[in-house]
């Protein structure tokens, strides 16, 4: 093998004028583009963090949210029971009252009825006293005529004396 120097030196300068053209024309682009590359992607990286904290945050809003209205919703079923639950009460109340109140119509109305139905007794049974009476005495009368000379004499006189 048989190493040829002056090819070695000549690759050496070649090498050495493209790295020194390179850098002065290439390399400063090439790194200031990958630098804009770098920049890019690190603020891709922290705007793909921020957003991903955005939506964690978003996402917690969202259970918050949703949690007072769980607390909403329960609290109107619970005030809409109460309410019902008054209601019933009242109607319940209203009824009892309106209930006693028609038992005691009912209870003077069937007194005054019943009043009434012993007035009339009262009345028709005095009536047929004073008949049975009547009858009692027409026949005593009837049966006795002194007795009539006597009723008769008591009227003369009471009727000369008027």
């Amino acid at each position: 093998m048989n190493i040829v120097w002056t090819n070695i030196v000549f690759s050496i300068v070649a090498f050495g004028v493209l790295y020194f053209l390179l850098s002065k024309f290439a390399f400063s682009k090439l790194f200031g583009i990958m630098e804009k590359r770098r920049e890019m992607v690190l603020q891709q990286m922290d705007e793909a963090a921020k957003t991903r904290e955005q939506a964690v945050a978003y996402v917690e809003e969202q259970k918050q949210a949703l949690q007072q209205a769980r607390q909403e919703a329960q609290a109107i079923i619970q005030q809409s029971q109460a309410t019902s639950n008054n209601q019933v009460d009242k109607i319940l109340e209203q009824a009892h009252v309106e209930a006693s109140r028609l038992k005691d119509e009912a209870v003077r109305d069937i007194e005054n009825e019943k009043n009434k139905a012993v007035e009339a007794l009262r009345s028709e049974l005095g009536t047929a006293s004073v008949r049975i009476a009547s009858k009692l005495l027409e026949k005593e009368v009837a049966a006795d005529g002194e007795q009539e000379q006597l009723v008769d004499q008591y009227l003369k006189e009471v009727g000369g004396r008027s």
